[in-house]
């Protein structure tokens, strides 16, 4: 009774791996090995759990979404990639960090495309102040992207582990690997099991998981099991352990491996290959971005006019300009722009208009607090713009605004109350996603849904949203 029911359970995973390993091809095994991982791993059954998940008409409609949406840039940043000598596969790391999303944050206050936190992008050259956050620049977020998975690739060797190194840390990848090392030795030489250097060796990784000694008691280990003969693979380091709370990786970066070689491998999927989206197996082509400077203390306004582009389009490609303003303290600082506006600003870049300012002349009552929020402009930033030492006002003072003058009244308006919501109703039809509707809207998706007390993000055709 036990052997047949063995079998059955023998008999299921086989099946379940053999699932869709027959629609793998050539170009999915080649994704794995340029990762550095060996081409049986296409059988493991997390892995097409995860690419199954990915498969459904949901997720497939948001795939090519994403990749739509992110069609004017993604050349860019593979050009960078492959400048830098990183696979063309990490092009779908961002996808996995950011779904393409240039100023996409987390809860753990990660930011940009490739969502760095604040010490690595300062680390790696990326500046965040009172006028810039360069995480959310595509072109310097992803140089330095490249910068850290090459130096992960030079400390581990391998580009899956430079990619898993990324996103739990390179301490929790040296922890995995010398954990996993030790243990592959003592199932090679049992009577080594209970020697002291191994029963050392375990104590000092769980004294360090406690936090009870530093990392570098933990290099030390690393060190020397890097000298052993054995080198734990993929299957190793993902497997999970029974009985153990702390596995070798956490399951976040577990699934973030096969999350990865899964957007990858769908790419090459009927789905994209259909002729309505067979202009995204062409993407990365051509040239579409250019990084060109621009005078310190322009609006990207007077840009967006000189180069006729509309305000919307152009900020939507530098979202890490805060306030739309170009550092007023650099006396040139690069922006981006579509490639086919170039001649265009190389024509008319010394002609672009410098940006007429609002002024607020200061009245009885003002403070710097309230008129930071009667225009909506920062504290800080309004202090830093007129160089002011103190939040002391005089009556009659001129607090220069870093919004053009032009949006002064719409903002009065607004903050007198006599603004009010426009509502509209979209009818919904085939194709549409409340992403779409969203952004067509300039709405907000939590927002839409809260509106029409919707549940789940599924839309039915015909059915009416009020969009406020």
């Amino acid at each position: 009774m036990k052997k047949f029911i063995l079998l059955i359970m023998v008999s299921y995973v086989y099946s379940y791996a053999s699932l869709i390993g027959s629609n793998f091809s050539n170009g999915d095994i080649q994704i794995l090995e340029d990762l550095d991982i060996k081409s049986s791993f296409i059988t493991d059954y997390k892995l097409q759990e995860v690419y199954e998940e990915f498969q459904n008409r949901r997720n497939s409609y948001k795939y090519v979404e994403n990749l739509n949406d992110a069609s004017l840039f993604v050349p860019k940043v593979k050009d960078i990639l492959r400048q830098a000598n990183i696979p063309d596969v990490f092009i779908f790391m961002a996808m996995a960090e950011s779904n393409f999303t240039i100023d996409a944050r987390s809860s753990v206050k990660a930011t940009g495309l490739w969502q760095f936190m604040n010490a690595t992008g300062k680390k790696y050259g990326l500046r965040n102040d009172m006028y810039v956050d360069e995480r959310m620049d595509l072109v310097k977020s992803t140089h330095a992207a490249t910068k850290y998975l090459n130096s992960l690739y030079n400390r581990f060797g391998k580009w899956y582990l430079a990619a898993i190194a990324y996103n739990c840390g390179e301490g929790r990848v040296i922890e995995a690997i010398t954990r996993a090392t030790i243990d592959l030795y003592v199932e090679k030489n049992p009577h080594e099991k209970n020697s002291k250097k191994i029963r050392d060796f375990r104590k000092t990784i769980k004294s360090y998981q406690k936090r009870k000694v530093k990392f570098f008691m933990l290099g030390r280990i690393y060190k020397e099991v890097s000298t052993w003969n054995i080198k734990p693979d993929v299957e190793d380091l993902l497997k999970e352990q029974r009985g153990l709370e702390r596995q070798y990786l956490p399951k976040e970066s577990r699934r973030y491996i096969r999350k990865i070689i899964s957007l990858a491998m769908m790419n090459s999927q009927n789905f994209i290959k259909a002729e309505e989206n067979s202009h995204l197996l062409n993407i990365g082509i051509s040239t579409t971005i250019a990084s060109i400077p621009v005078r310190g203390g322009l609006h990207l306004k007077n840009v967006a006019k000189s180069i006729g582009m509309t305000y919307h389009d152009l900020l939507s490609l530098n979202k890490h300009i805060k306030q739309s303003i170009i550092p007023p303290y650099d006396k040139y600082y690069n922006i981006n722009i579509p490639y086919s506006r170039l001649s265009r600003f190389n024509e008319n870049k010394n002609d672009i208009k410098d940006t007429k300012f609002a002024i607020h002349i200061v009245r009885k009552g003002d403070t710097l607090l309230s008129i930071s929020k009667k225009y909506k402009v920062p504290f800080k930033l309004i202090k830093d713009y007129n160089s002011l030492k103190s939040n002391r006002l005089s009556i009659k003072q001129k607090i220069v605004l870093p919004i053009p003058s032009s949006m002064i009244g719409k903002i009065k308006l607004a903050y007198n109350g006599s603004s009010k919501n426009i509502t509209k109703k979209h009818t919904i039809k085939s194709g549409d996603s409340l992403y779409s509707i969203a952004r067509k809207y300039k709405a907000n998706v939590k927002q839409i849904m809260k509106d029409n007390k919707m549940k789940t993000t599924f839309l039915k055709i015909g059915d009416r949203l009020v969009i406020r």
